[in-house]
């Protein structure tokens, strides 16, 4: 026999997560008195015989079997409720996460769209940073270049002042 007396391949769609989730709410909510009230009751089928020993058992005012023996059964039908609504919700699920696994396959092609799109940009900002870089070193050259000549410029300008004041001095100085 199966999980819970069905037959084996009933419950072959359910995943190992689920047969132990379905196990465990089952052991769960079964008391030790219903346990074992369930363990004794005779391994008959239900017929006549099993009716008769129910009759024995109330007759001799042992309520508490029967009782048991009814919890068993509803619990065991509840159970079933509860799988059929895990297997609707499973269904449910895997159909949601289908559209969930597409929708994020979508936004993962527009953002390495917009990826690529940055990369881009961002090297043409890089192309026009070196431009301006390069432009920027050029100039700063050139200012250094003019600045050389316009120091050699003045350099030689005061060489010459100095020539002149030399030479107004010495004549001066002849006269």
């Amino acid at each position: 026999m199966g999980i819970m007396g069905t037959d084996p391949g009933a419950y072959a769609h359910l995943g190992p997560k689920q047969l132990e989730m379905s196990s465990y709410l089952r052991n769960k909510d079964l008391s030790p008195r219903t346990r074992k009230s369930v363990l004794e009751l005779p391994s008959s089928s239900p017929s006549s015989g099993s009716k008769s020993f129910r009759h024995d058992r109330l007759s001799r005012g042992d309520a508490s079997e029967v009782e048991s023996t009814s919890e068993t059964l509803s619990h065991t039908s509840s159970t079933h409720r509860e799988l059929d609504s895990l297997n609707k919700t499973s269904d449910y699920a895997s159909k949601d996460y289908k559209k969930l696994y597409e929708e994020a396959l979508a936004e993962n092609e527009k953002l390495r769209a917009c990826l690529v799109d940055s990369k881009q940009n961002l090297a043409k900002f890089r192309l026009q940073l070196d431009k301006v870089t390069q432009k920027q070193d050029r100039i700063s050259e050139r200012s250094s270049v003019s600045e050389k000549m316009e120091k050699q410029v003045l350099e030689k300008r005061v060489s010459d002042m100095e020539e002149e004041i030399k030479l107004k001095i010495s004549t001066t100085n002849q006269l």
